[in-house]
């Protein structure tokens, strides 16, 4: 998979993060939901009953630890740690 590309005003460096025990690349210091989802799920899932929750631990940022929701972003640095669960509410 493509690492992420950094937005053209972003700090570019880069970061050794791991999403769902593997370890990734990414350019810049802030990820999006949507940015974790991709690196972690291929093809993204979608659907009306698929709901999909994105953990985090080791930010650069207070809280450390926690969740993100669509539409949410995270600081990160080197060692984040994100866990992608996606599920079918069927």
């Amino acid at each position: 998979m493509p690492d992420v590309s950094a937005a053209p005003n972003a700090h570019q460096r880069d970061y050794k993060i791991v999403v769902n025990a593997r370890e990734k690349t990414v350019h810049q210091d802030t990820l999006t939901f949507e940015e974790v989802v991709r690196l972690a799920l291929d093809p993204v899932p979608s659907g009306p009953n698929v709901l999909i929750t994105v953990s985090f631990r080791h930010a650069h940022q207070k809280p450390a630890d926690g969740t993100l929701s669509t539409g949410e972003s995270v600081q990160i640095k080197n060692g984040t740690v994100f866990t992608v669960v996606a599920t079918d509410k069927s």
